[in-house]
């Protein structure tokens, strides 16, 4: 009993303090954003977007990069297993992604509406969508880390298997196509894909961003990739209720 009781605080000390790192990371987070649009967007984020200098926008991959490295590290270095560092490395970036848009609420009174248009990510190409959508996977994320630190807490030896792998990425994989599908048809219907790797200095590239304004999300897609997630998180409950 006391062994068990030892477990529960270990891991649930280390759930606090992974929020605590969260919410301190979505401040960091915010705080550069607030620097980058008081520098391009002075009178407040809106498409079309601003046009930065190669050097800067290749300063932001890096930052990118560096914030998945710091949130992978995070999960391997708090877990024990797989499953544990798989369930710290979504549960932190969940808690990340959402704390990002509250901080930007509070330091910038934005977004103004859930359904607001936001650019999520450079690589490999601009990620766009509204900001519900994002807050959906991260509150999705922290779901399906709950439930696996759940049965791994109970004792029970988490696995999961091809037919419920095949679901998550499956459904993964439609979520991402939703969030590059306005600039990846850019380019793909406009010829840009054998100019792929000088894109962000092509002018004709760089005259089209300049004008372009997303105006459709697809939140068919979008649902359906939501839905084979929590169809993968439901088998995956089920099965290890059952054994």
């Amino acid at each position: 009993m006391n062994e068990k009781r030892k477990k529960e605080n270990t891991l649930g000390s280390r759930i606090v303090f992974l929020t605590i790192f969260g919410i301190a990371m979505g401040f960091l987070e915010a705080a550069v954003v607030v620097y980058l649009r008081e520098l391009y967007y002075p009178e407040g984020f809106a498409f079309p977007l601003t046009l930065i200098a190669i050097e800067t926008l290749f300063i932001e991959y890096l930052r990118e990069i560096a914030t998945m490295v710091m949130l992978f590290s995070l999960g391997v270095i708090a877990g024990r297993n797989f499953p544990e560092r798989l369930s710290f490395f979504l549960f932190s970036f969940g808690i990340w992604d959402i704390f990002y848009y509250v901080w930007l609420k509070i330091l910038l009174n934005w977004p103004p509406s859930l359904f607001t248009w936001d650019i999520l990510f450079l690589i490999p190409v601009a990620w766009v969508g509204p900001v519900f959508a994002p807050i959906i996977c991260s509150v999705t994320m922290i779901l399906i880390a709950g439930c696996i630190l759940h049965f791994q807490q109970k004792g029970y030896l988490v696995r999961i298997s091809l037919r419920e792998w095949m679901l998550l990425i499956a459904g993964a994989l439609l979520i991402f196509i939703t969030f590059v599908w306005n600039f990846s048809r850019i380019i793909i219907q406009r010829g840009f894909i054998s100019r792929f790797r000088t894109l962000r200095a092509d002018p004709d590239f760089q005259e089209i961003v300049a004008h372009y304004i997303p105006d459709s999300y697809n939140w068919y897609l979008f649902a359906f990739g939501e839905v084979l997630i929590l169809l993968f998180l439901i088998l995956f409950c089920r099965r290890m209720k059952i054994h």
